[in-house]
């Protein structure tokens, strides 16, 4: 399998390498540092397996979940292995529904990657176990009913608190202002919280952002 490492912290995709290599079913055809370095190499550069971080800073699509979905429509024959420092289930839900095969707890042991390229180059999905203890975890509070926000109105809160304006969220989505405003409003109404310092502190400490 030819594969492309993608992190900001060149310690990181060394380590990622080595594991990698150790694998012996490999070949690392290139390495990126952000959202826009990945794309140029994408670009030029064909392989069977990204495996990238979530959040890195770029110009462009710095936002995970946005790169992800660019990689999905532009290469939908790579395969993609998440590492990540993230552990919020309703992010970890969106990455798997864009077509993830593997995410992997940069937390997590070693072995964990090697594993993941396995199981992905036999047509597998691979979730770090420590990942898929907090996934269990949020469908028991669910069923406990534990108020929990709706997939949009998350992805509002967790675009807010990473820097974005309601109107440019609004663009993003194709929905009106008022729209996006109802739903910020509805998520703060549904967690408790009556302040835009208080909403992003809660996407915080959920791990929506870093």
């Amino acid at each position: 399998m030819q594969v492309i490492i993608a992190d900001d912290h060149p310690v990181v995709r060394i380590g990622m390498r080595m594991l990698i290599d150790l694998s012996g079913t490999c070949e690392i055809v290139g390495e990126a540092e952000g959202p826009d370095s990945l794309l140029s190499l994408l670009s030029t550069t064909p392989c069977d397996l990204l495996i990238t971080d979530f959040c890195m800073p770029g110009n462009v699509q710095a936002d995970g979940l946005k790169m992800l979905d660019r990689v999905r429509r532009l290469y939908p024959q790579t395969s993609i292995i998440l590492v990540t420092m993230l552990a919020n289930v309703m992010t970890l839900r969106a990455a798997l529904a864009q077509g993830v095969m593997a995410i992997i707890a940069k937390d997590g042991s070693a072995k964990e990657l090697p594993m993941a390229v396995k199981a992905v180059r036999e047509g597998r999905r691979f979730v770090s176990e420590s990942l898929r203890a907090s996934l269990a975890l949020a469908d028991a509070e669910a069923r406990s009913g534990i108020p929990s926000l709706s997939a949009k109105e998350h992805e509002v809160v967790r675009m807010l608190a990473s820097g974005m304006t309601v109107s440019e969220i609004a663009d993003h989505f194709k929905r009106s202002v008022s729209t996006i405003s109802k739903q910020k409003i509805m998520a703060m109404q549904r967690l408790g919280i009556s302040t835009d310092v208080d909403l992003f502190a809660y996407a915080r400490e959920s791990g929506m952002v870093h």
